[in-house]
């Protein structure tokens, strides 16, 4: 059963934008934060670290997307190293009341591409699907 399930998700995200994917991964950096807050506070801390390093890797993979000859590259891996700094100084020092601020920048970014996505979608501008290199995951579940 729980191949069929990963089949499917799979196959959904294969059959997503660009948009869409950037998106879904903005939407689970956010549940994976939400995530350790909570194994913070029932001081499961392997559980905590987990989700903070899954952030991490969600938010290098948004970075590593970056293509260099758009301006708006190079601000946005600025963000996307200092998102990556916070995590580290949470993850670290345990400093959870980070979380929250890095949280909110995490959000306010996938609103940014999720309306972007709406104006391309709307201008006739759809973005093909795109299929994950091999070996790409979301660290989803």
């Amino acid at each position: 059963m729980n191949y069929g399930y990963q089949k499917y998700k799979t196959q959904a995200v294969e059959t997503m934008s660009k948009g869409e994917i950037l998106i879904m991964l903005f939407e689970e950096a956010n549940k994976k934060l939400l995530r350790a807050k909570t194994s913070f506070s029932t001081n499961s801390m392997e559980e905590f670290e987990e989700d903070i390093q899954k952030t991490i890797d969600i938010i290098r993979t948004l970075s590593n997307s970056l293509d260099g000859k758009y301006p708006i590259s190079a601000e946005l891996y600025r963000i996307y190293d200092y998102i990556i700094y916070e995590l580290n100084r949470v993850k670290i020092g345990r400093n959870v009341s980070l979380i929250d601020n890095v949280s909110g920048l995490i959000k306010e970014l996938g609103d940014t591409f999720r309306e972007a996505d709406k104006m391309a979608k709307k201008e006739g501008m759809i973005s093909p699907s795109l299929k994950p290199d091999k070996g790409f995951t979301l660290g989803l579940g």
